[in-house]
């Protein structure tokens, strides 16, 4: 480059000097998000040594946001000097740019931050094996979301010039004709908080409902619709209005499962029936997956038309589906090797036949 070239380049900043000025501006900015990502990495692998819920949230939420924090300051810096200068129209909006542009990067922190604490709390106390309520914590994360996001929208209304007693007047009064205008949606968000207060059942739970066909496992609550997989896959999307109206039954919180069974002997072995249900009793006592503290009854009930029937009924330990039914053949076949070892045998549906012998017929 020659003498002429850098002596214009000299004279042209020296009549634009608010050019030089932008680029200084744009320069400590670039360097100020250089120096923010190693900070906020630096500050994270310390916290991550510690194992810390809330700072490990806060950095992974903070990076992004405090980066576009950075740029607009340093950009509306940089327009505001080029309005001393230029006093272009177009930069005489800077300043309430950078006021909304605030408002909404803090928004959004706060919502990462929200969203990084509710993951973290979750995968922490799996990885511990403690018990968490997938249910609560989503409501709470929701309910702090909508929060933040309404107080958000508010501030942004009075930086605009909007007075807000005027604006919550107005949803006053508007919020009747939205009512009327949207009941549905207002009877599922309010049915959808009475699951989360209430809590009949959570993800992760089997739920079934007597009233209507709904059966299998909740996938997901919304505050709307709450999803449920059937036993054959099919997902239900139920609005949470129905909950209010249905009775739902949770059997994923029985505390044990029952085994209620009628066995029938043969009339010819009544003589053996009192040793057989005292046989049974005393091997149900002793099976070690019947729970003993529950209600343990095998007794003698019926004179059927075929057979002379006893019942059992009992409770296993487990509440697990699959190990349920294993736990029901093993007791069934221990009893009918009680019926065999007592030497009667199990009965079924017969008829019998009296021929009479008259003479000359």
């Amino acid at each position: 480059m020659d003498n002429g070239s850098i002596s214009s380049g000299l004279e042209f900043f020296q009549r634009e000097p608010w050019l030089v000025q932008v680029f200084l501006v744009i320069l400590a900015t670039a360097v100020g998000d250089f120096i923010q990502k190693r900070v906020v990495d630096r500050v994270r692998g310390r916290l991550g040594a510690t194992d810390s819920l809330w700072g490990d949230a806060f950095t992974s939420a903070i990076r992004s946001p405090l980066r576009a924090i950075i740029w607009l300051i340093g950009l509306t810096c940089a327009f505001s000097l080029a309005q001393l200068d230029q006093a272009a129209a177009i930069f005489s909006s800077v300043e309430s740019i950078r006021d909304l542009g605030v408002i909404i990067i803090t928004t959004w922190f706060l919502v990462r931050f929200i969203s990084r604490s509710e993951e973290s709390y979750v995968e922490r106390c799996r990885a511990s094996g403690a018990e968490v309520d997938l249910t609560t914590a989503d409501a709470v994360a929701k309910l702090l979301r909508i929060s933040a996001i309404i107080v958000s929208t508010l501030v942004v209304l009075q930086t605009l010039g909007y007075s807000i007693s005027g604006v919550l007047a107005f949803g006053g009064v508007g919020g009747i004709a939205v009512g009327f205008a949207a009941r549905d949606l207002l009877a599922n968000f309010f049915g959808g908080l009475m699951v989360y207060l209430d809590r009949p059942f959570s993800v992760g739970d089997w739920v079934r409902s007597p009233d209507r066909e709904i059966e299998g496992t909740v996938e997901t609550i919304g505050w709307r619709l709450t999803v449920i997989r059937t036993f054959d896959k099919r997902p239900l999307y139920i609005p949470n209005s129905l909950f209010t109206q249905i009775v739902v039954e949770n059997p994923s919180r029985m505390t044990n499962r029952r085994i209620y069974e009628t066995i029938g002997l043969r009339y010819s072995d009544v003589g053996r029936m009192a040793d057989v249900v005292d046989a049974v009793k005393t091997m149900l006592r002793g099976h070690p997956d019947i729970d003993g503290t529950q209600t343990m009854i095998v007794n003698f009930s019926e004179l059927a038309p075929s057979s002379i029937d006893f019942f059992v009924y009992t409770f296993t330990k487990t509440t697990d589906w699959a190990r349920f039914h294993e736990i029901k053949q093993d007791v069934m076949l221990e009893i009918i090797q009680i019926i065999e070892s007592q030497g009667a045998e199990c009965a079924f549906p017969t008829s019998t036949v009296f021929i009479s012998n008259v003479e000359g017929r």
